[in-house]
């Protein structure tokens, strides 16, 4: 955990530099937006990484996989680049460690906000450079009660998706589309109830696993599976098992 809060002490001012300043924006081959913060960010993490553990795998958003042992580093050095690059400051970098098949470490970094949270599947800590303190779900139990960050429908793969969010947005008390890792994070201090995700990549779910398990959260994928490098990047996170179940029996009635 020392290491991975190294990480992105690394991260944080690489960030804040890029932030609100002229970028160069290029475009993935998926249209999805890349600056040099992120590659700049991810090449720094991934030399720190393989100077103090030679032997670790790693993979990241900007430059793949590097295969190693059984712990793997997951990495993505802008979470939220949509929102980085449009000078919102709910972007942030997320660091976790996986071994073998359970991720064993994560943390979200929020920069613009001096905001972190850290989590080891057992207990999560929220930092805001004044205190330290943990981080605690709301533990809210009903769809009705529910605050709901959710993937725009936009985003969708197909109808089907975009249908069953909608429907599920329509029986919560509020809903909001996703603000990326930064959704998490306030799910995790109880700020919010529910997260429903599609369109994931490992990089971008792995790392906030243990944050919100540590927290006394719930995180699955849609069909209620444990999240792993092979998910199909549907993700749901609740602040209770039965929140989990009742969104999960909503949203699978395609």
């Amino acid at each position: 955990m020392a290491f991975a809060q190294l990480l992105a002490d690394i991260a944080r001012p690489n960030a804040l530099r890029y932030f609100r300043a002229p970028l160069d924006i290029m475009c993935k081959a998926d249209r999805s937006p890349v600056t040099a913060a992120d590659h700049e960010i991810e090449s720094a993490l991934r030399q720190v990484i393989h100077q103090r553990y030679p032997h670790h795998a790693i993979i990241g958003e900007e430059y793949g996989k590097v295969r190693g042992s059984n712990y793997s580093w997951i990495l993505d050095p802008i979470d939220g680049t949509k929102s980085f690059v449009m000078g919102n400051p709910l972007f942030g970098t997320l660091i976790g460690l996986m071994h073998e098949d359970e991720t064993v470490i994560g943390l979200i970094d929020v920069p613009a906000m001096g905001e972190q949270w850290a989590g080891d599947g057992e207990f999560t800590r929220f930092n805001n450079r004044l205190n330290v303190c943990s981080a605690t779900v709301s533990g809210c139990h009903l769809i009705e009660r529910a605050r709901l960050y959710a993937t725009p429908s936009p985003h969708f793969a197909c109808p089907d998706e975009r249908n069953a969010v909608d429907t599920l947005s329509r029986h919560v008390a509020i809903a909001h589309p996703t603000c990326d890792c930064y959704a998490y994070g306030l799910l995790a201090s109880g700020y919010c109830d529910l997260i429903v995700e599609t369109g994931l990549q490992p990089y971008d779910y792995l790392p906030v696993v243990p944050i919100v398990e540590g927290a006394g959260g719930w995180i699955t994928d849609w069909k209620g599976r444990q999240p792993g490098l092979n998910s199909d990047g549907r993700i749901v996170a609740a602040a209770s098992k039965p929140l989990l179940d009742a969104a999960i029996d909503s949203l699978m009635r395609l």
